[in-house]
């Protein structure tokens, strides 16, 4: 078991006297494996998200219910330093972690703090995975945001963690960064085995990179499942607030407007174009 929320309640203030409390998130039951997972955490702005997280990673109590991660109950006399180790948790500003004076020194802090052997070797290989290996002698705060968040999520990384949660990974990175960070994530499961989670308003990160998806709605978990199942939904906008990816829209714009039979959930440029391409040869 990696993490497991049972009946999860929380709020950021429970008043003394006897008047509502006004919940951020709802009666959460959720089951996390600690490894081998690609998941995007979803959902419109105010719906738990980073509150959810949060709580994943120890950052915060629940109000009511039971969290366990690793098979340990989540209270407040828990150690939490191993908690932290095991789960890593990337802010989505990346200023908010880093201060060391230079890029190789707040890689290592991790490892040194968590009394990794060979701290600043696991730092340099760390560096090297995420291509940053040149900026290692540079003052972080010289860095670009893409490069920011790289440093950032180098410094969770090189402490090993099994589950490793990014919360809004991709803002702000054009679409070579973007693409190239979410490589990096996907060989980070596919070759070590790590549980990938993100938060993203990115729906067409979801489609193409991501395999489970849970969606919040006013701090409730309303669906936990298969991507695919998720975008097959005739009500994606007005029941989950979320939007089809660019391919899944011009399909089905196509399939409306000329009345064929075609399979809209694709999620490249290249099989949308092998759908089109289809209904023309029969006729459209």
């Amino acid at each position: 078991m990696g993490i497991n929320f049972s009946e999860v309640s929380f709020a950021y203030y429970v008043p003394r006297k006897k008047q509502k409390v006004r919940f951020v998130l709802k009666n959460i039951n959720l089951n996390i494996k600690e490894s081998g997972e690609m998941i995007a955490l979803v959902g419109h702005t105010g719906s738990g998200k980073s509150t959810l997280v949060q709580l994943m990673n120890a950052l915060l109590m629940p109000t009511s219910g039971e969290i366990k991660i690793m098979n340990e109950r989540l209270t407040r006399k828990t150690k939490l330093k191993p908690i932290r180790k095991k789960i890593g948790l990337v802010f989505q500003f990346p200023e908010y972690q880093i201060f060391e004076t230079t890029v190789l020194k707040d890689i290592a802090f991790g490892p040194v703090n968590f009394g990794v052997e060979n701290p600043e070797e696991k730092a340099r290989e760390t560096a090297k995975l995420m291509g940053i290996e040149e900026l290692l002698d540079r003052s972080p705060f010289t860095l670009s945001g893409g490069q920011l968040r790289k440093v950032a999520i180098s410094g969770i990384l090189a402490s090993n963690p099994d589950i490793l949660i990014l919360d809004e990974p991709t803002v702000g990175l054009d679409p070579s960064g973007k693409r190239d960070l979410l490589d990096i994530l996907v060989n980070l499961r596919r070759e070590r085995n790590k549980t990938i989670i993100i938060i993203t308003h990115d729906m067409e990160v979801v489609s193409r990179y991501f395999e489970r998806v849970i969606v919040l709605k006013d701090g409730e978990i309303i669906y936990d499942g298969e991507k695919d199942d998720l975008l097959k939904k005739e009500d994606l906008y007005e029941k989950y607030s979320l939007d089809y990816p660019e391919t899944i829209k011009l399909l089905r714009a196509i399939r409306k407007r000329f009345g064929v039979a075609i399979d809209v959930n694709q999620y490249t440029i290249e099989d949308a174009y092998q759908q089109i391409r289809k209904a023309f040869e029969t006729g459209l």
